[in-house]
């Protein structure tokens, strides 16, 4: 006691202050919350939805003559809204343009606070969530769960090109569909030759 008197008779000398303890963090909100549960979702039954994403890229590849026809540019707008609501529901998605979910085990690796393409950084703590986000599972550790559920599962080892910002906010849906039938086209024009 003495010697706090002592330190407040010194001039510009101040009290000095205890912090209190912090408090808990506060739960997120309800929106970010269901979003969560639902890519956790995503990630538990990756397996029906690799299915599923691959009849639906085969339904959408067989509309590429309407696409050429109205042009790709035109339905870009229309699809990409349609593919962010979709994809940010189920996914969480960040829209990159480059879509990967089909290698990494429904679990979309943009998600990841460093955003890593290929693999889980150092820092993965014991119990397999995020150094960055203490409270979040890593991206990475539930893409390999959701892989090993996949029928096409060994994707996920395979090196990711890293990202093209600038396809950010684009439809990797009609990206990667022109892509497949300009695939397709030149196949069958090197069969014809």
């Amino acid at each position: 006691m003495a010697e706090d008197a002592h330190i407040a008779a010194l001039p510009g000398a101040q009290k000095r202050q205890v912090a209190a303890p912090a408090a808990a963090a506060p739960p997120p909100p309800r929106k970010a919350a269901r979003g969560y549960a639902v890519r956790l979702w995503s990630v538990r039954h990756a397996r029906g939805l690799e299915w599923f994403y691959r009849r639906f890229a085969g339904a959408v590849l067989l509309l590429h003559p309407l696409w050429k026809a109205l042009g790709y540019g035109r339905v870009e707008k229309p699809v990409r809204f349609v593919e962010r609501q979709v994809k940010g529901f189920m996914f969480d998605c960040r829209m990159c343009g480059q879509c990967v979910l089909s290698s990494t085990g429904m679990s979309c690796p943009m998600n990841c606070p460093k955003q890593l393409r290929n693999g889980p950084c150092g820092g993965v703590r014991a119990n397999g969530h995020c150094e960055v986000k203490p409270d979040m599972p890593c991206v990475w550790v539930k893409a390999w769960e959701g892989s090993r559920r996949m029928v096409q599962g060994d994707a996920i080892l395979k090196v990711q090109k890293p990202v093209d910002r600038t396809l950010a906010g684009t439809s990797s849906w009609l990206r990667v569909t022109q892509e497949a039938a300009d695939g397709r086209d030149t196949a069958r024009g090197r069969d014809a030759a």
